[in-house]
């Protein structure tokens, strides 16, 4: 999530916050292990929310976008909305 926003305008609380909300999200499934996917797709969803270049940067890795057609249309889903 550092490196993600890095060079970013996205403040160290801004991060504390979504790595305390996500925390607290797994605490509440109450399971002793929980899928590395599942924390994935929480992390992608706040930095969606939190700053859409961050959310890019970690996307490229996270779902293996492997070109820039991909990038691209990421990007273009993220215009539309």
């Amino acid at each position: 999530i550092r490196i993600a926003c890095a060079k970013r305008p996205v403040s160290a609380a801004e991060i504390e916050r979504l790595v305390g909300e996500i925390e607290s999200s797994l605490q509440q499934m109450g399971r002793a292990e929980v899928p590395s996917r599942v924390v994935g797709d929480m992390v992608i969803s706040g930095l969606k929310e939190l700053d859409q270049l961050a959310y890019i940067r970690y996307a490229i890795v996270y779902l293996h976008m492997s070109d820039l057609q991909a990038i691209r249309d990421e990007i273009d889903r993220l215009l539309e909305d």
